[in-house]
Protein backbone atom coordinates (compact mmCIF):
# COMPACT_ATOMS: atom_id res chain seq x y z
CA UNK A 1 0.00 0.00 0.00
CA UNK A 2 1.14 3.37 -1.06
CA UNK A 3 0.47 5.96 1.93
CA UNK A 4 -1.55 8.86 0.48
CA UNK A 5 -0.72 12.37 2.04
CA UNK A 6 -3.29 14.87 2.98
CA UNK A 7 -4.11 17.98 0.75
CA UNK A 8 -3.81 21.22 1.93
CA UNK A 9 -1.04 22.58 4.61
CA UNK A 10 -0.60 24.76 7.45
CA UNK A 11 -1.32 23.53 11.24
CA UNK A 12 -5.05 24.10 12.23
CA UNK A 13 -5.26 24.85 16.22
CA UNK A 14 -7.43 23.14 18.45
CA UNK A 15 -10.32 25.36 18.18
CA UNK A 16 -9.94 24.93 14.61
CA UNK A 17 -10.12 21.72 14.62
CA UNK A 18 -13.25 20.87 16.89
CA UNK A 19 -15.44 22.96 14.84
CA UNK A 20 -14.32 21.19 11.86
CA UNK A 21 -15.35 18.25 13.41
CA UNK A 22 -18.74 19.37 14.67
CA UNK A 23 -19.76 21.46 11.58
CA UNK A 24 -18.50 18.80 9.37
CA UNK A 25 -20.16 16.13 10.97
CA UNK A 26 -23.82 18.39 11.01
CA UNK A 27 -23.39 19.44 7.16
CA UNK A 28 -21.86 15.74 6.06
CA UNK A 29 -25.29 14.45 7.69
CA UNK A 30 -27.52 16.81 6.40
CA UNK A 31 -25.64 15.95 2.24
CA UNK A 32 -26.56 12.72 3.31
CA UNK A 33 -29.89 12.54 4.41
CA UNK A 34 -32.25 13.20 1.21
CA UNK A 35 -30.16 10.00 -0.77
CA UNK A 36 -30.43 7.81 2.79
CA UNK A 37 -31.41 4.06 1.98
CA UNK A 38 -30.98 4.02 -1.91
CA UNK A 39 -28.03 2.39 -3.88
CA UNK A 40 -25.43 4.35 -5.94
CA UNK A 41 -27.42 3.66 -9.16
CA UNK A 42 -31.03 4.90 -7.51
CA UNK A 43 -28.88 8.11 -6.81
CA UNK A 44 -27.34 9.10 -9.98
CA UNK A 45 -30.71 8.07 -11.73
CA UNK A 46 -32.72 10.67 -9.61
CA UNK A 47 -30.51 13.49 -9.70
CA UNK A 48 -28.91 12.96 -13.74
CA UNK A 49 -25.72 12.13 -11.85
CA UNK A 50 -23.62 12.20 -8.58
CA UNK A 51 -24.82 14.31 -5.61
CA UNK A 52 -22.35 17.42 -5.93
CA UNK A 53 -24.07 19.38 -2.76
CA UNK A 54 -27.26 20.27 -1.07
CA UNK A 55 -29.65 18.62 -2.85
CA UNK A 56 -34.42 18.64 -1.88
CA UNK A 57 -35.88 15.52 -0.77
CA UNK A 58 -35.93 12.33 -2.53
CA UNK A 59 -39.55 12.43 -2.65
CA UNK A 60 -40.27 16.34 -3.36
CA UNK A 61 -43.34 17.64 -2.35
CA UNK A 62 -44.58 14.52 -1.69
CA UNK A 63 -42.06 13.92 1.60
CA UNK A 64 -45.03 14.03 4.25
CA UNK A 65 -46.57 11.11 3.21
CA UNK A 66 -44.52 9.27 0.62
CA UNK A 67 -43.50 5.84 1.67
CA UNK A 68 -40.97 4.98 3.23
CA UNK A 69 -40.29 6.33 5.57
CA UNK A 70 -42.59 9.21 6.52
CA UNK A 71 -43.26 12.16 7.80
CA UNK A 72 -38.95 11.94 8.17
CA UNK A 73 -38.48 12.76 4.61
CA UNK A 74 -35.11 15.16 4.69
CA UNK A 75 -33.52 17.82 2.43
CA UNK A 76 -32.78 20.96 1.71
CA UNK A 77 -30.34 21.21 4.67
CA UNK A 78 -31.90 19.16 7.30
CA UNK A 79 -29.99 17.75 9.69
CA UNK A 80 -30.71 14.32 11.59
CA UNK A 81 -30.88 12.07 14.20
CA UNK A 82 -27.25 12.35 14.51
CA UNK A 83 -26.58 15.57 14.75
CA UNK A 84 -29.52 16.25 17.53
CA UNK A 85 -28.11 13.77 19.57
CA UNK A 86 -24.40 15.17 19.06
CA UNK A 87 -25.58 18.38 20.16
CA UNK A 88 -27.33 16.70 23.52
CA UNK A 89 -23.97 15.40 24.46
CA UNK A 90 -22.15 18.32 24.20
CA UNK A 91 -24.74 20.02 26.82
CA UNK A 92 -23.92 17.13 28.90
CA UNK A 93 -20.38 17.61 29.16
CA UNK A 94 -21.23 21.60 29.47
CA UNK A 95 -22.76 20.25 32.22
CA UNK A 96 -20.21 17.65 33.79
CA UNK A 97 -17.03 19.64 32.98
CA UNK A 98 -15.47 16.02 33.24
CA UNK A 99 -15.30 12.68 31.22
CA UNK A 100 -18.51 10.91 30.88
CA UNK A 101 -19.76 7.81 31.56
CA UNK A 102 -22.82 5.74 30.98
CA UNK A 103 -24.46 7.00 33.58
CA UNK A 104 -24.03 10.60 32.34
CA UNK A 105 -26.13 9.27 29.44
CA UNK A 106 -28.90 8.18 32.35
CA UNK A 107 -28.35 11.03 34.70
CA UNK A 108 -28.15 13.90 31.57
CA UNK A 109 -28.98 13.20 27.99
CA UNK A 110 -32.05 10.88 28.54
CA UNK A 111 -33.33 13.75 30.46
CA UNK A 112 -32.86 16.06 28.28
CA UNK A 113 -33.90 14.64 25.55
CA UNK A 114 -37.16 14.28 27.32
CA UNK A 115 -37.87 17.54 28.47
CA UNK A 116 -36.66 19.90 25.98
CA UNK A 117 -38.50 20.19 22.60
CA UNK A 118 -36.36 21.09 19.47
CA UNK A 119 -37.44 22.08 15.90
CA UNK A 120 -37.11 19.15 14.50
CA UNK A 121 -36.04 19.31 10.68
CA UNK A 122 -38.12 17.24 8.41
CA UNK A 123 -41.08 17.40 9.86
CA UNK A 124 -40.41 21.18 10.41
CA UNK A 125 -42.01 21.56 14.09
CA UNK A 126 -40.77 21.74 17.47
CA UNK A 127 -41.29 18.16 19.17
CA UNK A 128 -39.05 16.34 21.75
CA UNK A 129 -36.07 14.57 20.27
CA UNK A 130 -37.69 10.80 21.08
CA UNK A 131 -40.64 11.40 18.99
CA UNK A 132 -38.11 11.79 15.97
CA UNK A 133 -35.57 9.19 16.97
CA UNK A 134 -35.21 6.23 15.40
CA UNK A 135 -35.46 2.80 17.59
CA UNK A 136 -32.19 2.41 19.19
CA UNK A 137 -32.39 5.50 20.24
CA UNK A 138 -36.05 5.40 21.18
CA UNK A 139 -34.89 2.56 23.13
CA UNK A 140 -32.06 4.24 25.45
CA UNK A 141 -34.88 6.50 26.77
CA UNK A 142 -37.27 3.41 27.43
CA UNK A 143 -34.48 1.19 29.47
CA UNK A 144 -32.78 4.20 31.17
CA UNK A 145 -35.87 6.48 31.88
CA UNK A 146 -38.62 3.99 32.14
CA UNK A 147 -37.23 0.62 32.28
CA UNK A 148 -34.58 1.91 35.23
CA UNK A 149 -31.83 -0.50 33.91
CA UNK A 150 -28.18 -0.18 35.12
CA UNK A 151 -26.60 2.18 32.57
CA UNK A 152 -23.74 0.01 32.00
CA UNK A 153 -26.06 -2.91 31.02
CA UNK A 154 -28.85 -0.63 28.88
CA UNK A 155 -27.50 -1.02 25.67
CA UNK A 156 -27.86 -4.83 25.85
CA UNK A 157 -31.30 -6.30 23.82
CA UNK A 158 -31.04 -3.17 21.30
CA UNK A 159 -30.25 -2.98 17.66
CA UNK A 160 -26.46 -3.31 17.46
CA UNK A 161 -25.99 -0.55 14.25
CA UNK A 162 -24.60 2.90 14.09
CA UNK A 163 -27.00 4.32 16.57
CA UNK A 164 -24.42 5.58 19.38
CA UNK A 165 -21.33 6.09 17.02
CA UNK A 166 -22.90 8.86 14.81
CA UNK A 167 -23.19 10.90 17.87
CA UNK A 168 -20.00 9.98 19.79
CA UNK A 169 -17.58 12.62 17.86
CA UNK A 170 -17.40 15.10 20.92
CA UNK A 171 -16.28 12.11 22.87
CA UNK A 172 -12.55 12.60 20.48
CA UNK A 173 -12.14 15.77 20.74
CA UNK A 174 -12.68 15.99 24.66
CA UNK A 175 -9.72 13.33 24.54
CA UNK A 176 -7.98 15.46 21.31
CA UNK A 177 -4.89 13.70 20.50
CA UNK A 178 -5.46 10.72 22.99
CA UNK A 179 -7.22 7.67 20.65
CA UNK A 180 -6.97 5.23 23.28
CA UNK A 181 -8.17 7.65 26.25
CA UNK A 182 -11.32 8.50 23.90
CA UNK A 183 -11.68 4.57 22.73
CA UNK A 184 -12.28 3.61 26.40
CA UNK A 185 -14.83 6.66 27.11
CA UNK A 186 -16.76 6.08 24.69
CA UNK A 187 -16.85 2.34 25.19
CA UNK A 188 -18.45 3.32 28.30
CA UNK A 189 -20.49 5.75 27.48
CA UNK A 190 -21.92 3.29 24.90
CA UNK A 191 -22.71 0.91 27.18
CA UNK A 192 -26.20 2.86 28.14
CA UNK A 193 -27.26 2.59 24.30
CA UNK A 194 -25.19 -0.19 22.42
CA UNK A 195 -23.74 -3.86 22.61
CA UNK A 196 -21.63 -6.09 19.85
CA UNK A 197 -20.13 -4.21 17.43
CA UNK A 198 -22.61 -0.89 17.70
CA UNK A 199 -20.68 -0.34 20.96
CA UNK A 200 -17.43 -1.06 19.31
CA UNK A 201 -17.97 1.45 16.36
CA UNK A 202 -18.82 4.44 18.88
CA UNK A 203 -15.44 3.63 20.53
CA UNK A 204 -12.96 3.19 17.06
CA UNK A 205 -14.91 6.71 15.87
CA UNK A 206 -13.93 8.27 19.00
CA UNK A 207 -10.78 7.23 18.53
CA UNK A 208 -10.53 8.11 15.21
CA UNK A 209 -11.33 11.44 15.73
CA UNK A 210 -8.91 12.23 18.93
CA UNK A 211 -6.12 10.41 16.49
CA UNK A 212 -7.50 12.94 13.41
CA UNK A 213 -6.94 15.98 15.87
CA UNK A 214 -3.05 15.06 16.71
CA UNK A 215 -0.79 17.80 15.22
CA UNK A 216 0.75 16.06 11.41
CA UNK A 217 -2.29 14.01 11.54
CA UNK A 218 -3.00 12.26 8.67
CA UNK A 219 -6.01 9.77 7.20
CA UNK A 220 -2.91 6.83 7.62
CA UNK A 221 -2.62 7.45 10.87
CA UNK A 222 -5.90 7.70 11.83
CA UNK A 223 -6.55 4.48 9.88
CA UNK A 224 -3.72 3.21 11.81
CA UNK A 225 -5.13 4.55 15.39
CA UNK A 226 -8.06 2.32 14.61
CA UNK A 227 -6.70 -0.77 13.68
CA UNK A 228 -4.49 -0.63 16.19
CA UNK A 229 -7.33 -0.20 19.01
CA UNK A 230 -10.57 -2.15 17.11
CA UNK A 231 -11.12 -5.51 17.97
CA UNK A 232 -13.11 -8.47 15.77
CA UNK A 233 -15.15 -7.91 12.87
CA UNK A 234 -14.95 -4.33 13.41
CA UNK A 235 -10.98 -4.44 12.63
CA UNK A 236 -11.40 -7.02 10.18
CA UNK A 237 -14.04 -4.92 8.26
CA UNK A 238 -11.56 -1.60 8.79
CA UNK A 239 -8.56 -3.30 7.40
CA UNK A 240 -9.94 -4.82 4.34
CA UNK A 241 -12.04 -1.66 3.24
CA UNK A 242 -8.90 0.83 3.50
CA UNK A 243 -6.44 -1.75 1.45
CA UNK A 244 -9.13 -1.44 -1.26
CA UNK A 245 -9.37 2.46 -0.75
CA UNK A 246 -5.39 3.20 -1.17
CA UNK A 247 -5.91 1.74 -4.67
CA UNK A 248 -8.46 4.94 -5.74
CA UNK A 249 -8.31 8.06 -5.45
CA UNK A 250 -11.49 9.37 -6.98
CA UNK A 251 -14.68 8.46 -5.04
CA UNK A 252 -16.92 7.32 -8.39
CA UNK A 253 -14.95 4.57 -9.40
CA UNK A 254 -14.35 3.92 -5.34
CA UNK A 255 -18.05 3.16 -4.62
CA UNK A 256 -18.41 -0.28 -5.88
CA UNK A 257 -15.09 -1.93 -4.51
CA UNK A 258 -15.32 -0.46 -1.00
CA UNK A 259 -19.03 -2.14 -0.77
CA UNK A 260 -17.45 -4.98 -2.03
CA UNK A 261 -14.85 -4.85 0.91
CA UNK A 262 -17.37 -4.38 3.79
CA UNK A 263 -19.90 -6.50 2.16
CA UNK A 264 -18.79 -9.90 4.38
CA UNK A 265 -18.80 -7.87 7.89
CA UNK A 266 -22.07 -5.95 7.11
CA UNK A 267 -24.87 -7.63 8.63
CA UNK A 268 -27.68 -5.90 6.62
CA UNK A 269 -27.23 -7.58 3.45
CA UNK A 270 -27.62 -6.55 -0.04
CA UNK A 271 -31.03 -4.15 0.52
CA UNK A 272 -30.83 -1.67 2.71
CA UNK A 273 -34.24 -0.69 2.90
CA UNK A 274 -35.03 -4.71 3.34
CA UNK A 275 -32.68 -5.88 6.10
CA UNK A 276 -31.54 -9.22 5.94
CA UNK A 277 -32.75 -11.55 8.95
CA UNK A 278 -29.34 -11.52 10.54
CA UNK A 279 -29.37 -7.90 10.52
CA UNK A 280 -28.22 -5.68 13.70
CA UNK A 281 -27.46 -9.05 15.44
CA UNK A 282 -24.92 -9.52 18.71
CA UNK A 283 -22.32 -10.94 16.42
CA UNK A 284 -17.60 -10.61 17.01
CA UNK A 285 -17.73 -11.61 13.14
CA UNK A 286 -19.93 -8.63 12.29
CA UNK A 287 -18.99 -4.74 11.86
CA UNK A 288 -21.60 -1.64 11.53
CA UNK A 289 -21.34 -0.62 7.71
CA UNK A 290 -21.12 2.86 7.85
CA UNK A 291 -17.65 3.56 10.09
CA UNK A 292 -15.30 1.29 7.90
CA UNK A 293 -16.86 3.27 4.93
CA UNK A 294 -15.84 6.37 6.55
CA UNK A 295 -12.34 5.76 7.20
CA UNK A 296 -12.41 4.27 3.73
CA UNK A 297 -13.47 7.56 2.35
CA UNK A 298 -11.71 9.72 4.13
CA UNK A 299 -8.37 7.30 2.63
CA UNK A 300 -9.66 8.00 -1.01
CA UNK A 301 -9.86 11.84 -0.41
CA UNK A 302 -6.70 12.22 0.83
CA UNK A 303 -8.42 14.03 4.07
CA UNK A 304 -10.42 16.34 1.56
CA UNK A 305 -13.32 17.36 3.11
CA UNK A 306 -15.50 18.02 0.05
CA UNK A 307 -14.16 14.77 -1.50
CA UNK A 308 -14.74 12.64 1.75
CA UNK A 309 -18.24 14.29 1.84
CA UNK A 310 -19.73 14.05 -1.17
CA UNK A 311 -17.63 9.63 -1.51
CA UNK A 312 -19.85 8.87 1.24
CA UNK A 313 -23.06 10.66 0.36
CA UNK A 314 -22.93 8.80 -2.98
CA UNK A 315 -22.22 5.48 -1.54
CA UNK A 316 -25.77 5.99 -0.42
CA UNK A 317 -27.03 3.12 1.93
CA UNK A 318 -26.43 4.66 5.52
CA UNK A 319 -24.86 7.51 3.82
CA UNK A 320 -26.10 10.56 6.38
CA UNK A 321 -23.73 8.51 9.43
CA UNK A 322 -21.11 7.81 6.25
CA UNK A 323 -21.18 11.64 5.48
CA UNK A 324 -21.32 12.76 9.24
CA UNK A 325 -18.53 10.46 10.35
CA UNK A 326 -16.42 11.21 6.93
CA UNK A 327 -17.36 14.72 7.58
CA UNK A 328 -15.99 15.09 11.41
CA UNK A 329 -12.42 13.13 10.77
CA UNK A 330 -11.79 15.28 7.50
CA UNK A 331 -13.08 18.52 9.72
CA UNK A 332 -10.88 17.38 12.61
CA UNK A 333 -8.14 17.23 10.23
CA UNK A 334 -7.88 20.59 9.21
CA UNK A 335 -9.89 20.32 5.58
CA UNK A 336 -12.27 23.27 5.72
CA UNK A 337 -15.89 22.70 5.67
CA UNK A 338 -17.20 24.64 3.01
CA UNK A 339 -18.62 27.96 4.23
CA UNK A 340 -21.67 27.78 1.58
CA UNK A 341 -23.28 24.48 2.81
CA UNK A 342 -22.70 25.30 6.56
CA UNK A 343 -24.08 28.45 6.19
CA UNK A 344 -27.27 26.41 4.39
CA UNK A 345 -27.25 23.86 7.02
CA UNK A 346 -27.78 25.82 9.86
CA UNK A 347 -30.39 28.29 8.59
CA UNK A 348 -32.27 25.35 7.35
CA UNK A 349 -32.17 23.41 10.81
CA UNK A 350 -32.61 26.45 12.31
CA UNK A 351 -29.37 25.30 14.29
CA UNK A 352 -25.94 27.26 14.96
CA UNK A 353 -23.52 24.82 14.24
CA UNK A 354 -20.71 26.63 15.58
CA UNK A 355 -21.89 27.42 19.58
CA UNK A 356 -21.17 23.28 20.46
CA UNK A 357 -18.00 23.37 18.91
CA UNK A 358 -16.69 26.30 21.33
CA UNK A 359 -18.43 24.79 24.08
CA UNK A 360 -16.61 21.39 23.53
CA UNK A 361 -13.34 23.37 23.22
CA UNK A 362 -13.73 24.90 26.47
CA UNK A 363 -14.53 21.47 27.98
CA UNK A 364 -11.51 19.91 26.50
CA UNK A 365 -9.34 22.31 28.28
CA UNK A 366 -10.73 22.00 31.46
CA UNK A 367 -10.42 18.43 31.04
CA UNK A 368 -7.20 17.76 30.01
CA UNK A 369 -6.16 20.48 32.89
CA UNK A 370 -8.12 17.98 35.23
CA UNK A 371 -6.22 15.08 33.96
CA UNK A 372 -2.80 16.67 34.31
CA UNK A 373 -3.63 17.41 38.19
CA UNK A 374 -4.62 13.48 38.50
CA UNK A 375 -1.84 12.78 37.04
CA UNK A 376 0.28 14.43 38.99
CA UNK A 377 -1.24 13.40 42.01
CA UNK A 378 -1.06 9.83 41.41
CA UNK A 379 2.88 10.24 40.09
CA UNK A 380 3.43 11.85 43.70
CA UNK A 381 1.49 9.01 45.40
CA UNK A 382 3.51 6.37 43.08
CA UNK A 383 6.76 7.83 43.38
CA UNK A 384 6.49 7.94 47.80
CA UNK A 385 5.31 3.89 47.41
CA UNK A 386 8.99 3.72 45.80
CA UNK A 387 7.15 2.54 42.65
CA UNK A 388 8.62 4.79 40.58
CA UNK A 389 11.57 3.08 37.93
CA UNK A 390 14.99 4.59 37.55
CA UNK A 391 14.77 6.73 34.55
CA UNK A 392 18.64 7.68 34.51
CA UNK A 393 19.39 5.19 32.43
CA UNK A 394 15.97 4.83 30.16
CA UNK A 395 17.77 7.15 27.24
CA UNK A 396 21.22 7.16 27.74
CA UNK A 397 23.33 9.12 25.51
CA UNK A 398 26.04 6.79 24.14
CA UNK A 399 22.75 5.30 22.15
CA UNK A 400 21.94 8.66 20.78
CA UNK A 401 19.05 9.52 22.88
CA UNK A 402 18.10 12.77 24.92
CA UNK A 403 17.11 12.77 28.80
CA UNK A 404 13.81 12.39 29.38
CA UNK A 405 12.39 16.19 30.48
CA UNK A 406 9.95 17.18 33.38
Amino acid sequence: MTPKQPKGTGQPDLDERISGALVGAAVGDALGGPVEGYSPDQITERHGGPVHGIVGPWHGDARHTARPPAPYHRGDGHVGDGTLLTHALVRVYDRVRDHLDAYALAEHLVPDLMANPNWIPGPEGAALPPHRHSLAEKWLVARLAHGHADPREAGVGTLADRGAAMYLAPVGLVNAADPRAAYAEALDIAAAHQSSYGREAAGVLAAAVAAATAPDATPDSVVTACLTLAKDGTREAIEKVCEVAYGYDDFVSALGPLRAAVEPYDSSGPDHRSPSLGADRPSRLHSIEELPIALGMLVVSGGDYRHAVLGSVNYGRGCGSIAAMAGALAGALGSPVPQEWAKTVAEASRLDLWQPARTVAQVAREVFALDRARHHARELAFTALGGAPDMSDAFPSDRGGAPCSA
